[in-house]
C-alpha cells in the first residue's frame, strides 16, 4: 500500500548523496526521477514518459481520475500507483517527496489517504475512490543540466515541476481536501488544510469594519477557484479587494503568515523563488474575501500580487470541501524560464516554446 511507501520515501531521500548545493531541489528530482524510470517495464515507461514539448505537459485537473473521460473525452495519462509494483511505489513516493517540503509531503499524502474516507462515506463499491489512483508522468529525459519536467496528479492533487537548464520551478500547485474536516469514523477531527482555512479567516476577522467592507468582494462565495484549470491564470474583471498597504503591522503579519503557508509546501529552493516573487511585489498585494466569515459557512479568499495568485475556496459539500492553488502569472510550467532559455540559445532547440494560452 502507498502508506508503506512513506517510510521508504524518507529512506530513499537519505540515500541520495548531498551535493555541493544541498539547498537545491534539482539534484534530488533528477536522481529520484531517474531511479523511478529505471524501475519501469517498457510498457510502463511508455505510459509514463512523454516528450518535453508534448501538449500533455499542460493538461491538469483535480477531479477524480474516473471522472476525466466524461469531462474531457480522454483518460488521465501517466502511470497510476495501482499499476506499480511495491518497489516502484517506493520510488514514486521518493519522486513525490523530492518536489515538496516535509509539510507539503505530509499534506499531499494525507490528501491521497482521504480517498479511503470518501469510499466509506459514499459507500463506493466501484473503485472510484482509491488512494492509489494517482498518476505519475515525466516529460523529457531527467538530467542535471537539461530541460525536463514531471507531473503528479489525481483527485485533489495536481503538482507540476519543470527543470530548465538546471533551474527547477514548481507551479502550478493545487491541493484540495474532501472532507475538509472528517466528521465521522476513526479519523474524526482530521483537517488536512486546517492552516489554509484558519489563517485566512483569522486575517479577515482581524480587519476593522471599513477594511472588511473593501476586502469583501461578494456576499456569495464562488463554487470553485475562479481560475479553475485555465492554462494561463487570469482574473479578468474581478475586484482586487483590500490593498496590503491598508493593513496595520499586526494585520500584515497575518497576511504574511497566510502566504507563508503556501510558500512552505515546496522545498527550500522552490520556496525561496516564491519568496522572491513576494519580495518583488514590493507590497503590491491584495486580499479578497467572498461569502460568510463565520466558520462552517461557504467562503472564498485570494491573495493577488503582480507575479502570483493564491486562491482558496470552501463551498462544496455544505462548506466542507477545500480547494487551494498557487499560480504564477508568468511562470507556470516554467514558462518564464523557457522564454529566457530559448531567447539565449535558440539554436540548441531549433524552435521557440509554446506559450500557454487559456483553454
Amino acid at each position: 500500500m502507498f502508506q508503506a511507501a512513506l517510510v521508504a520515501a524518507v529512506m530513499a531521500l537519505l540515500a541520495i548523496p548531498l551535493s555541493a548545493h544541498p539547498h537545491h531541489a534539482r539534484p534530488r528530482m533528477v536522481q529520484t526521477a531517474t531511479q523511478f524510470l529505471a524501475s519501469l517495464t517498457p510498457e510502463q515507461r511508455a505510459q509514463t514518459q512523454f516528450p518535453f514539448d508534448d501538449e500533455e505537459r499542460f493538461f491538469w485537473h483535480y477531479i477524480p481520475t474516473d471522472d476525466i473521460p466524461k469531462a474531457y473525452n480522454r483518460p488521465r495519462r501517466g502511470l497510476m500507483l495501482s499499476e506499480m509494483s511495491p518497489a516502484q511505489k517506493h520510488l514514486a513516493a521518493a519522486l513525490l517527496s523530492a518536489g515538496l517540503s516535509q509539510q507539503g509531503y505530509i499534506k499531499t499524502t494525507t490528501i491521497m489517504s482521504l480517498e479511503d474516507v470518501l469510499r466509506v462515506i459514499e459507500k463506493d463499491t466501484r473503485g472510484r475512490r482509491n488512494p492509489e489512483k494517482y498518476h505519475f508522468s515525466i516529460f523529457g529525459e531527467p538530467t542535471n543540466e537539461g530541460t525536463w519536467g514531471y507531473r503528479i496528479e489525481g483527485h485533489h492533487v495536481s503538482l507540476h515541476f519543470t527543470i530548465v537548464k538546471g533551474r527547477a520551478v514548481g507551479n502550478p500547485t493545487f491541493l484540495g481536501s474532501n472532507p475538509a474536516e472528517v466528521r465521522s469514523g476513526e479519523r474524526t477531527g482530521l483537517r488536512v488544510l486546517a492552516a489554509e482555512e484558519d489563517k485566512g479567516r483569522a486575517l479577515m476577522l482581524a480587519l476593522d469594519p471599513a477594511q472588511r467592507k473593501i476586502a469583501l468582494v461578494s456576499d456569495t462565495a464562488p463554487k470553485d477557484i475562479l481560475t479553475t484549470t485555465d492554462r494561463q491564470a487570469a482574473l479578468k474583471g474581478q475586484p482586487s479587494g483590500l490593498p496590503a498597504s491598508r493593513l496595520t503591522k499586526p494585520q500584515r503579519q497575518l497576511l504574511d503568515d497566510l502566504i507563508a503557508e503556501y510558500i512552505d509546501n515546496l522545498p527550500a529552493e522552490l520556496a525561496d523563488q516564491r519568496r522572491e516573487r513576494l519580495k518583488s511585489a514590493a507590497g503590491k498585494l491584495w486580499f479578497a474575501w467572498a461569502g460568510t466569515v463565520e466558520k462552517g459557512g461557504p467562503h472564498y479568499y485570494r491573495v493577488q500580487a503582480p507575479g502570483f495568485l493564491i486562491e482558496y475556496d470552501n463551498t462544496q459539500n455544505q462548506a466542507n470541501h477545500i480547494h487551494t492553488v498557487w499560480r504564477d502569472f508568468d511562470g507556470d510550467w516554467g514558462a518564464d524560464l523557457l522564454r529566457e532559455h530559448y531567447a539565449t540559445s535558440p539554436a540548441a532547440h531549433g524552435h521557440s516554446p509554446a506559450t500557454p494560452s487559456p483553454r
